[in-house]
């Protein structure tokens, strides 16, 4: 149980009471997929989705599909979707030219010419490497679906891999109005944010002056809600956070882990954690604070490339990785011994890990979709839910999903369980071995 002026720092912040109830967590990929069809066939007056993408795949289709036919049969019902404006005009990375999916959405839209609904694409930045919409979470009626993950057939489960993630479900009139408020009213209104259901969408050259003025206006924007208080409900804070200065999702990430008396669990795809983030868990490991870090072994991130297929740059992500956590574990090798630090790698079969958040002690939870690294630090638009529950009514729950993250993981006992750079296939070895000859890897680290 927390003390009552352990969270007190948070007190500025808009939040909303909440009872155990209302938080639901799924820890299946597939039903996750399941439930969300589910929420879509059945709303009555909203359906908001915000996503890195909407990917023509099976998927992808069943989704959009979804929406229209939800739409076709209620014409009342508002559905709205956004999705990065960079990423919905061009292909996969590493699979070669592709046409981008607005031109899906353009199609689909054509197959029901009587239904209306808003497709947007919101542009950060000018580029995609300078920053992309991380944004989190479906608003359908009242429920707040937050996931980190997008929609496709590998995030949904359709065929025969998935990529894990996280699933949770808040049924909250309140939540819920505060996060569509932000995507209609931030983003939908801005002048940046344009319908890519015309052609030609705008280019980001013609879009400039908007999308720096957009850029400004996010970086200062925060969730409608009222000020809590009072830290000894159980309470959800939404944050937001865009660049390095007043990012309130990174300041809080940090307070919160600072925050730690006994434990603190971290959940983190790639393993490139910011400055602040090293700093503070080597701080803690100092205090005799637990920390477990459950990240993604290299075979199960996104971007792995199989010894037998053809290699491209890209590929070399999981390894450059790999060597960021070696060179973690082996300056914290005697806290790896005593218990206090443990690193779990994450591997199941062929299917690829895209985990994040973090849970201190059993009294606080951040879902987010904030990767943890230097790219969400300072160059995407992120956000998170910060659940405080200092009388640990939900400590039961997120045990129950602790245990199936933890399933399929395998703790390092020594820095040297992990290979090392000659011991990679020779294409990522010559790779690695030429980026940290001219430093790249430092550039690299701060954009992915």
């Amino acid at each position: 149980m927390a003390s009552t002026s352990k969270y007190h720092w948070l007190a500025g912040l808009a939040s909303q009471s909440l009872s155990p109830e209302q938080v639901e967590i799924i820890t299946d990929t597939r039903c996750y997929r399941e439930r969300l069809l589910q929420l879509i066939a059945s709303a009555r007056h909203r359906i908001y989705i915000a996503a890195l993408y909407l990917q023509e795949d099976a998927a992808g289709r069943e989704v959009l599909h979804a929406l229209y036919q939800a739409k076709q049969q209620r014409p009342e019902l508002d559905v709205q979707v956004l999705v990065d404006f960079h990423r919905a005009q061009r292909g996969l990375i590493g699979k070669g030219p592709q046409v981008g999916n607005d031109q899906f959405y353009r199609d689909t839209a054509a197959e029901y010419p009587d239904v209306s609904i808003g497709i947007y694409g919101v542009p950060v930045k000018n580029r995609e490497w300078a920053g992309v919409l991380h944004l989190k979470g479906f608003v359908i009626d009242d429920t707040v679906v937050y996931s980190g993950a997008s929609i496709n057939d590998v995030y949904m489960g359709v065929g025969e891999r998935y990529r894990y993630d996280r699933y949770h479900l808040i049924h909250n009139a309140q939540l819920a109005d505060s996060m569509l408020a932000f995507i209609r009213d931030e983003l939908i209104a801005s002048p940046a944010v344009v319908s890519l259901l015309h052609a030609p969408v705008p280019s980001a050259k013609v879009l400039r002056r908007e999308i720096k003025a957009f850029k400004h206006h996010l970086s200062r924007a925060r969730y409608q809600l009222p000020k809590g208080d009072d830290d000894s409900d159980l309470r959800v804070i939404p944050l937001l956070g865009l660049g390095r200065q007043g990012n309130l999702l990174n300041r809080t990430i940090v307070r919160l882990l600072k925050s730690a008396e006994r434990e603190a669990f971290i959940c983190t795809p790639y393993f490139n954690l910011p400055s602040q983030l090293t700093q503070t868990i080597g701080r803690l490991l100092k205090q005799g604070v637990r920390v477990t870090i459950v990240v993604g072994d290299k075979t199960a991130n996104d971007f792995y490339i199989k010894p037998d297929e053809p290699f491209s740059p890209v590929g070399g992500l999981p390894y450059l990785y790999e060597q960021n956590l070696k060179r973690f574990a082996k300056r914290h090798q005697r806290a790896i011994d005593s218990g206090l630090l443990n690193l779990q790698l994450w591997w199941h079969n062929d299917n690829s890990y895209h985990l994040k958040g973090i849970q201190v002690d059993d009294d606080a939870y951040l879902l987010t979709g904030n990767n943890l690294n230097p790219r969400a630090w300072a160059l995407d638009l992120e956000n998170g839910l910060l659940i405080t529950d200092p009388e640990a009514r939900l400590k039961d729950r997120f045990d129950e999903e602790r245990a199936c993250i933890l399933e399929h993981t395998k703790r390092v006992e020594n820095f040297q369980d992990l290979e090392s750079v000659d011991d990679y296939p020779t294409p990522v070895a010559k790779l690695l071995k030429r980026l940290n000859r001219v430093k790249a890897d430092l550039l690299l680290k701060r954009l992915l």
